[in-house]
């Protein structure tokens, strides 16, 4: 049973530890990073919205926040309360979680909803997730009749707060720490000697998927060999630049640029939220998700180009995080994303200083501040991304403060990252 993680809260003071320990979730395995997300991002909002006291959650509760297609599901107000009917799609960990935040259409608008998933109320529909990619995270459809649910926080309030696109950081996190752990694939090589038949290591990793995602647990999850799963005592090799030859080398160039450019925006976006947890998260968000997406496009595209089709024959581990990775970046809405952050940086002649001098600035910005863009039945369909609000220049210090995971940091070797 993989455990929920204990983060710190977005905005108060260690968001850069929030990130960098999502991007190790990542890094790690993606279907745990994928749950322990949507874990801590419902606590999250719980705190942010008043309905727990306290960032943590009793034990044996594992939380989800199953929001996607919100007209899916409506909410009514009964003499005995209210009660949620209908099938929300994309529910991941619909076996694995005892209790979700669900959106649903009430009288009074879209609202969000702490609701027990347990049947006869609240079951998975079968068949319903038959994906290869990110297959682990069971995100299945759930059918809700009549669930019992309390509400949580007031009509808009889900979308319509900051937290809503802390949250979408928080996914970009993992997508990041999925695309060190692709890249690490360029470092190092499992032993793909055939086994005999006595020989019991884990050659699927599948150890992973009951690791412990406490917070306690990170020290000791980062100076692990993580790699070991599908070496078993066999190990790794690390690759040399004659194994990888001139154009492998220049991919792995090309890694770390992309990589490069997602950490520094992760690390600026952890700055950001901290020194003001409201200011222009919208735009913020969006530059960052976009960001790490395309980086992790790259490193998928790159690290495929260097080693050929070997590794997605051969290595059942890093097969699985490229079919998982693939999977999970397609929570971004690519263009209409970039149409939102065009439409941002527009909106306002402040933003509009950071692309170009002053005066080009007054010309193409209309006035007034920004707006959230999307209305809450398009937010909600953008998946959980975590509010609106200028991103000012980050603070050097700050940034060289905020630490986040490098290639090759689980391995503890040296790597140059």
């Amino acid at each position: 049973m993989i455990n929920p993680p204990h983060l710190p809260l977005p905005g108060h003071g260690a968001t850069a530890e929030r990130l960098r320990l999502l991007a190790d979730l990542g890094r790690h395995d993606l279907v745990e990073a994928r749950l322990g997300e949507g874990h801590a991002d419902a606590v999250a909002i719980r705190v942010e919205l008043g309905d727990l006291g306290k960032p943590e959650t009793p034990p044996g509760e594992r939380w989800g926040v199953w929001a996607a297609a919100p007209s899916s599901v409506r909410a009514e107000h009964t003499p005995g309360g209210w009660r949620l009917t209908g099938d929300r799609p994309w529910c991941s960990g619909a076996a694995w979680c005892t209790d979700a935040l669900v959106t649903a259409v009430a009288d009074d608008g879209i609202r969000l909803f702490a609701v027990r998933n347990e049947p006869p109320h609240a079951r998975p529909v079968d068949g319903t997730w038959p994906a290869i990619g990110m297959a682990g995270s069971d995100s299945r459809t759930i059918r809700f009749d009549a669930a019992p649910a309390r509400p949580v926080g007031e009509p808009g309030q889900y979308v319509n707060r900051p937290g809503f696109w802390h949250g979408g950081i928080g996914v970009a996190a993992c997508w990041y720490g999925g695309a060190l752990g692709v890249a690490d694939r360029l470092l190092t090589a499992p032993d793909l000697r055939p086994r005999g038949p006595g020989d019991l290591s884990a050659a699927d990793g599948g150890s992973r998927r009951s690791a412990d995602l406490s917070v306690a647990d990170r020290g000791s999850r980062r100076s692990a060999d993580l790699s070991a799963a599908d070496g078993g005592p066999r190990g790794r090799t690390r690759l040399s630049a004659a194994d990888l030859g001139p154009h492998g080398l220049a991919h792995l160039g090309a890694v770390d640029v992309a990589l490069g450019a997602a950490r520094a925006v992760l690390a600026e976006a952890a700055a950001e939220i901290d020194a003001d947890p409201t200011r222009n998260v919208h735009r913020l968000a969006l530059r960052v998700r976009a960001t790490v997406e395309a980086a992790a496009t790259q490193v998928l595209d790159h690290v495929g180009r260097a080693l050929g089709a070997g590794p997605l024959s051969r290595d059942e581990q890093h097969a699985r995080r490229v079919a998982d990775l693939t999977v999970y970046l397609r929570q971004s809405h690519a263009e209409k994303d970039l149409e939102q952050l065009g439409a941002a940086i527009l909106a306002s002649p402040e933003e509009a200083t950071d692309l170009a001098s002053p005066e080009e600035a007054t010309d193409l910005a209309s006035p007034g501040e920004s707006t959230d863009l999307a209305p809450p039945e398009e937010a909600e369909g953008l998946g959980r991304r975590g509010a609106a609000t200028d991103v000012g220049r980050p603070d050097p210090g700050a940034l060289r403060s905020a630490s986040l995971p490098r290639l090759g940091v689980a391995r503890g070797d040296g790597e140059p990252w």
